[in-house]
């Protein structure tokens, strides 16, 4: 027993750390949350892209563990939550700090909370997904990214304050959990994963996989603004949201 314990403990220690959409969709995600910040807060995160998207990336082992943890229940633990709240702390002091370059990194670096609290795929319980649903899920997604309509998922995220920032992401985990049965459903037939090839924008696990990036989308920039606007950075010249709804077809009786 003596000799298996600390055999145990290193299979624990380097349990696979959960990853999200992959690294194309991740530039796509910061992106298109910058065009819901203040201009200067978008400029400033865009012309350090490269080194955000490193940062978010590098998101701390033992933290990511927690939320891998935690993704299948559908529950942030309060340790998981203070972990991310840890995070939020890092960037707000740097640039509260005067320490602009570093915390504008760090805060950049945020998005990957709402990147795996909304990515269905991770949310799957104990049960786990048949081989190669995954490898369809997010070939579906790629494929698709582009023809997906990016929609502000819910405009009062935006005015969030950053103590209200837990709350929004166990509701980004919750509404991405109701989400999973669709998925199976949809690239399941037969007991078999279905070619992703063989869905399109009429299917749910397409739209699934748009509203879930659209959620990701939201929660990074209600996440960024709630920190920088805690710091007094710059909050003027907020883009104004466009509110789009179905509209009647005249020639309908």
């Amino acid at each position: 027993m003596r000799r298996t314990l600390p055999a145990l403990l290193l299979l624990l220690s380097c349990a696979p750390v959960v990853v999200a959409w992959p690294a194309e969709t991740m530039t796509a995600l910061s992106r298109d949350a910058r065009k819901l910040l203040p201009r200067s807060l978008s400029r400033l995160l865009g012309e350090r892209e490269s080194l955000v998207l490193d940062e978010a990336s590098r998101f701390p082992p033992d933290l990511a563990r927690l939320v891998a943890r935690d993704l299948p229940g559908g529950r942030l633990s309060q340790e998981t939550l203070a972990g991310l709240e840890t995070q939020v702390d890092a960037a707000f002091r740097l640039l509260k700090q005067g320490h602009a370059g570093e915390g504008l990194v760090r805060l950049g670096g945020l998005l990957r909370i709402s990147a795996d609290l909304s990515d269905p795929v991770l949310l799957v319980g104990p049960e786990g997904w048949p081989s190669g649903l995954t490898r369809e899920y997010y070939a579906l997604f790629a494929a698709n990214l582009g023809r997906m309509p990016v929609v502000l998922d819910d405009r009062a995220a935006l005015t969030l304050t950053r103590a209200e920032l837990p709350a929004l992401w166990q509701s980004l985990l919750e509404r991405g959990r109701a989400q999973v049965p669709v998925i199976r459903e949809e690239l399941v037939r037969d007991g078999r994963v279905i070619d992703h090839r063989r869905l399109d924008y009429r299917s749910p696990a397409w739209a699934v996989a748009s509203l879930s990036y659209s959620r990701a989308v939201t929660g990074t920039a209600a996440t960024w603004l709630a920190v920088w606007r805690e710091a007094n950075g710059d909050t003027t010249r907020m883009p104004a949201a466009r509110e789009v709804a179905p509209q009647p077809n005249p020639e309908a009786p």
